[in-house]
């Protein structure tokens, strides 16, 4: 067992598998150290930016960039060597909290192991699964191993309390601390409103979605031209999936303009005047930017005959949920078709009734998502309040 440094007063161990909760994890890291200066040493996995707060991973993100039944079972040798690696490093450092964030396939398993190996670790969960979606029971099964969850969504902690699960803060979405990155300017608001349109084209964020999404949203785009529809294909993606996407959209008759990395994501969406979205928290980033949408999902046929027989709520977009309405049409399996999907974008790019609902209902997301004070300190607080007692 590694022996603790004298002067490192609290160990913080954080496990993030995706883009998004390692961007969590390192606004985490950043409070946590404002709060404790010197006196906190963060150890475990994440990505680019975790590793800009200071952490080495235990290995790349990357290993873990899958999505889908079928893929998790071809890659379960070494997701499960990945978790038990992670579960043994957990240990070996003997952490005052551990912080597990999103990706509960992953992470919970890891959760579980050290509980049951260690029950002093206290755990923190950094994104609730979906519980109210679908798989109820895993929210009274997480008591025995997670200590507090930390909602994004502000109707979270009721499911928690009527699920009887663990503790559960609703700490605010990190997207509200982006406000200022998510919005156009007076110059970008006049982008948006002229001609030829800029339409987002977002396929999704994993290798798996891009192979389920990419051929039927270009054929999409291809209708939409061919009925006279003018527009500027724009399609943001990250560095890991540059080349899949690229040789994806090889054989679309409408070429778009491909940017990579977060700033330049945020730079379309400051001047998209409408989108083309897998369904997702990119949703609820397009309604914090007012940008109406068409979103799509398909996964593959087993995936699929499950997804229908456990899912409890109507519709699957985050930005429906928080808003309380479906106003943004979703276009599932079968009915994600280029048909389907070109007639729908056609409607969000003019001056329909469709697109103006959308834009009334995204007005309305400030009130309902503010906290008063940034995620990442409302998250700091319950991380400190929730580590080892004999350590504080």
């Amino acid at each position: 067992m590694q022996a603790r440094t004298p002067d490192i007063a609290r160990r913080v161990f954080l496990i993030a598998t995706e883009e998004s909760g390692d961007r969590l994890g390192a606004a985490l890291m950043k409070v946590l150290r404002q709060r404790l200066g010197d006196a906190v040493q963060f150890v475990g996995v994440g990505g680019r930016a975790m590793a800009r707060e200071g952490l080495v991973s235990l290995f790349p993100i990357e290993e873990l960039s899958i999505v889908g039944f079928a893929t998790v079972v071809q890659q379960l040798p070494k997701i499960l060597r990945l978790i038990r690696q992670t579960a043994d490093a957990v240990m070996q450092e003997t952490p005052d909290v551990l912080v597990i964030i999103d990706s509960p396939d992953f992470t919970h398993r890891v959760a579980r192991r050290v509980r049951a190996r260690d029950p002093m670790i206290p755990v923190v969960d950094y994104v609730s699964p979906s519980v109210w979606a679908w798989r109820p029971g895993r929210a009274r099964a997480m008591r025995a191993y997670v200590d507090h969850v930390l909602a994004l969504l502000p109707f979270e902690p009721e499911e928690y309390r009527k699920l009887r699960g663990p503790a559960c803060s609703y700490v605010g979405h990190p997207l509200t601390e982006q406000l200022s990155s998510l919005r156009p300017n007076e110059e970008e608001k006049r982008r948006r409103d002229a001609s030829p349109p800029v339409l987002l084209v977002l396929p999704g964020s994993r290798r798996s979605e891009i192979r389920h999404h990419l051929a039927t949203f270009g054929a999409a785009l291809d209708r939409l031209r061919a009925v006279g529809s003018e527009f500027e294909a724009v399609l943001p993606t990250t560095p890991h999936l540059e080349q899949a996407v690229r040789q994806g959209v090889q054989g679309w008759q409408v070429k778009p303009r491909i940017v990579v990395g977060e700033d330049d994501k945020r730079a379309a969406f400051r001047v998209a005047r409408a989108a083309l979205a897998k369904s997702g928290t990119v949703t609820l980033e397009l309604a914090l930017s007012g940008v109406p949408m068409v979103t799509a999902y398909r996964v593959g046929a087993m995936e699929a005959v499950i997804l229908r027989r456990v899912i409890r709520v109507q519709s699957v977009i985050l930005a429906n949920l928080v808003i309380g309405k479906d106003v943004i049409p979703e276009f599932l399996q079968e009915d994600c078709t280029p048909e389907k999907l070109s007639q729908a974008v056609s409607e969000v790019l003019a001056h329909s009734v469709l697109r103006r609902r959308q834009l009334e209902a995204f007005a309305t997301l400030d009130a309902v998502m503010s906290t008063g004070q940034p995620p990442s300190v409302r998250a700091a607080d319950i991380v400190l309040a929730t580590m080892r007692k004999g350590h504080r």
